[in-house]
């Protein structure tokens, strides 16, 4: 049976299939038309690249489209976004791309879509040598601004939850030989596996700041996202906001089952796209937020000095060592 691909299927008949996941017309013009009322807008863009972010043999279609949609919604949360408007989605597909592999991209994106707001204003396609998934995300700025630039010395640095298990999925997919003395229990594979697949954010996280705020009169606060790894994110944080940042290793949050050693450090620290939120509050709001969600993890504070991280343990500063993400 012939398999239709898009180099039989053209670009304007994909353009048209592709319409029945958007609102009706979004297809018909170049541009899209945002409505708003005197809102401030939060404007972001993020890629996924064939054999440097994913590949077929890890990660389905479907999954893939999930997890280009939380990429950018993980980006705009940060930043203090209350709802998303939607998306614009560039691809760069080779010719030969069968149209299932992009119908099935396009459930993903519209299920994230539905999970977490938003629908698709439109886009662009072309064709390229290697798939390449680039998504715009638009977002309502709230009432606070989360910044990097914006944690103060003895502000205490917060997480939103665990970090290192999309790391470890990610290896667990491309069949990575682990220590013949490392044990990984099922659960963990299972928890890792869908932590790389099918990452989720937080979208009730503003909402949570503004219950807990102690002052009204505080409008900023540091955040951003673990996408490229828990020390890359408090890293950001330190050197935008020209402080020093504390680690308590003791309490960082592990899954239970996580293995013990250097190495695994290593994952945790410098996985990402675990799309956790990484920010710093000021003590009295930090511990009111603790109190009411236990999702929430208190994991150090920022002091006066040069931007820079060490740990309180200071056997653990040789985890320091280590080279974080790079794009290029």
């Amino acid at each position: 049976m012939h398999k239709e691909i898009l180099e039989d299927i053209g670009e304007k008949e994909l353009i048209i299939r592709l319409g029945k996941f958007m609102p009706k017309n979004q297809v018909s013009d170049d541009c899209a038309l945002i409505k708003t009322k005197n809102k401030n807008l939060l404007v972001n863009t993020d890629s996924l690249v064939e054999n440097v972010h994913f590949n077929e043999t890890i990660i389905c279609p479907q999954d893939l489209g999930w997890k280009a949609v939380v990429s950018n919604i993980s980006d705009l949360l940060s930043s203090g976004s209350k709802k998303t408007i939607g998306i614009t989605i560039s691809l760069v597909l080779p010719s030969r791309t069968e149209w299932i592999w992009v119908e099935e991209l396009y459930k993903g994106i519209n299920k994230a879509l539905k999970e977490y707001g938003g629908k698709i204003l439109g886009g662009d396609c072309s064709k390229g040598d290697e798939k390449i998934i680039s998504i715009t995300a638009f977002g309502i700025q709230g009432e606070l601004e989360l910044r990097r630039n914006a944690c103060k010395p003895g502000d205490i640095i917060l997480t939103t939850g665990i970090h290192g298990l999309s790391k470890l999925g990610f290896m667990i997919k491309n069949k990575i030989n682990f220590d013949n003395d490392v044990y990984l229990h099922e659960t963990l594979i299972r928890k890792s596996i869908k932590q790389f697949c099918r990452p989720k954010v937080y979208p009730d996280f503003l909402k949570q700041l503004l219950k807990t705020r102690s002052n009204k009169k505080m409008k900023r606060i540091g955040c951003t996202d673990s996408s490229d790894g828990l020390f890359q994110a408090i890293q950001d944080l330190a050197i935008a906001s020209s402080c020093k940042a504390i680690m308590n290793y003791e309490k960082i949050p592990k899954d239970k089952h996580w293995p013990q050693g250097d190495k695994w450090d290593e994952h945790y620290f410098f996985g990402g796209e675990d799309y956790e939120l990484v920010f710093s509050l000021p003590k009295k709001w930090a511990n009111n937020l603790y109190k009411l969600d236990k999702n929430i993890y208190k994991i150090g504070y920022f002091a006066n000095g040069e931007p820079s991280i060490e740990f309180k343990d200071k056997n653990k500063n040789k985890l320091l060592k280590n080279t974080p993400f790079k794009h290029f």
